[in-house]
């Protein structure tokens, strides 16, 4: 079971991930993360086929993780299955 870890701590475990090939990146469903590491960032991006993406920051014994997660609140037709999903980088592990 896929799993994302920062500062040896368990962000988020789930065996419904979905793989977006093209960026190689391991998107977990949002309800599979533990929410307590979350914080909202004000940051944005876009992406030309997915969309518009919201970041968030991820928190673990009082260390944050800028924008270190990220996910496409209504992504794009051609990125419709990571709808619900979050997406994880900046040191976070993923183990597939």
């Amino acid at each position: 079971m896929p799993i994302a870890k920062w500062k040896d701590t368990v962000i988020a475990e789930a065996s419904d991930t979905e793989i977006v090939k093209v960026e190689g990146n391991i998107y977990f469903p949002m309800h599979r993360v533990h929410q307590e590491y979350l914080r909202e960032s004000e940051k944005h991006t876009v992406c030309g086929w997915k969309g518009t993406a919201s970041y968030y920051d991820v928190i673990v014994d009082g260390h944050t993780n800028t924008d270190a997660a990220w996910t496409y609140p209504a992504p794009k037709d051609a990125a419709k299955e990571i709808t619900g999903f979050i997406a994880f980088w900046r040191g976070v592990v993923v183990i597939p």
